[in-house]
């Protein structure tokens, strides 16, 4: 199967696949959520359950190892994450494995608006959220590559991106000081043993209800390793006291924020270098992240 392929999926094709390999919910309401991803295209199924099918083959490695390691993961966190129910196989429509999973209850965070105040509950949830994600056992799991895009991996493994990305966009950013960040970035390791990592902890894999987390999804990413690239988030979603919240629960060392800081700046030049391919193509946001970073590495 060509690795560009992308099929058309659909409702009506979820409903086809549901029917040959699940009768028993094929009388079930198949319908597209309301905000979906980028990996996968995601569907409820009935009231109570989702399908989630992956858009290219490089998202389609995430599949089996969801199935085998999240129910091995949630009976370790107070936070909900995704229950796989069932795994679906290919067939002549669709050439990959795909889910049926538990429905989660609460809002993506990408789809709301927060004034500082409210994210600090958000904050503190998530920063038990990773403490409790990053003790779990590693034994057995899963080291990065591929199948994660490295994530968990020194964030070295984006070194020549990064410097490329940097140089592109000196006339935009204080290149200068993104290339002093990116060296104390990579010069720094992770002496500890690997935890396991989210590896893709954006706000929309958040779910809030009634102002707190609710829920922890989309471990496509999971993996184990350097814990820096789960801390990411503290830029991306969290501000001002609730970032300061977030950083002061988890703790860490300033090697370690550092390398959080490395990866954050090595995404942010990537969009901004890729907004025309992009599915987050919101410059101004790109720009804020890299000066945000820069001046907290500045300054500390």
């Amino acid at each position: 199967m060509d690795t560009d392929y992308k099929p058309q999926i659909t409702a009506v094709l979820a409903a086809k696949l549901v029917a040959e390999q699940f009768p028993e919910f094929a009388h079930l309401e198949i319908k597209p959520v309301e905000i979906d991803g980028h990996d996968n295209r995601t569907f409820r199924l009935g009231d109570t359950m989702l399908i989630r099918m992956p858009s290219a083959a490089p998202y389609a490695l995430k599949v089996l190892k969801e199935q085998e390691w999240l129910p091995k993961l949630q009976q370790y966190l107070s936070i909900p994450i995704p229950s796989p129910l069932a795994l679906g196989q290919p067939s002549d429509d669709y050439p990959w494995a795909w889910s049926i999973y538990a429905w989660r209850e609460g809002e993506s965070a990408n789809a709301l608006n927060f004034a500082d105040h409210q994210l600090e509950p958000i904050a503190l949830g998530l920063a038990q959220f990773l403490k409790e994600l990053h003790t779990i056992e590693p034994a057995n799991a899963l080291l990065p590559g591929l199948h994660n895009y490295w994530r968990g991996d020194h964030v070295s493994v984006y070194d020549a991106q990064a410097r490329e990305q940097i140089a592109k966009l000196q006339s935009m950013i204080d290149s200068k000081a993104a290339f002093a960040l990116w060296e104390a970035a990579v010069s720094s390791k992770w002496h500890q043993p690997s935890v396991w990592v989210h590896g893709d902890l954006a706000s929309g894999n958040i779910l809030v209800k009634d102002g707190k987390l609710a829920a922890v999804i989309d471990f496509g990413g999971m993996g184990v390793g350097d814990p820096a690239c789960d801390l990411v988030i503290a830029w991306t979603f969290f501000k001002g006291k609730s970032r300061e919240i977030f950083k002061q629960e988890i703790g860490h060392d300033a090697d370690t924020w550092d390398r959080a800081k490395g990866w954050a700046l090595w995404k942010a030049t990537y969009e901004l270098c890729n907004l025309e391919h992009s599915v987050n193509s919101d410059p101004e946001r790109h720009r804020r992240i890299i000066l945000e970073v820069l001046d907290e590495y500045r300054s500390r």
